[in-house]
């Protein structure tokens, strides 16, 4: 292999690197999870404690969760190395399969309504 042949090799190989990690990052790349299965994992290992029982955010403690926004890479991410005091969910203790559950039952719960979608709040004139 001549050297000019060596380095595009190796460009093109750092390019699938960076577009693959890309892809994870933006969501691409989400296994497919059960929303029921999800719920019920969310109950269990207790992120209703911080996240409120739908993901809807504590006024002290975690930050809403539900609907999620993030990507499918970053949601594990913050599971097994948190950036914030919330404890680390290892593989040992929350399997792949549980992320991807309790991530599909985070998407699948519905955004919280506007001041102006609740008649009863928009008749106190």
């Amino acid at each position: 292999m001549k050297l000019g042949d060596a380095i595009a090799a190796a460009i093109f190989g750092a390019c699938a690197v960076v577009a693959s990690v890309s892809a994870q990052a933006q969501g691409n790349d989400v296994p497919a999870g059960n929303a029921k299965a999800g719920q019920q994992v969310f109950k269990a290992v207790g992120c209703w404690q911080c996240h409120g029982t739908v993901g809807q955010g504590g006024s002290v403690a975690g930050p809403r969760l539900a609907p999620t926004t993030l990507p499918f890479a970053a949601f594990v991410q913050q599971l097994r190395t948190p950036q914030n005091a919330m404890p680390p969910y290892e593989r040992k203790i929350l399997s792949d399969a549980d992320a991807a559950n309790i991530y599909a039952y985070l998407k699948s719960v519905p955004a919280p309504k506007s001041v102006q979608e609740i008649p009863l709040l928009n008749n106190l004139n």
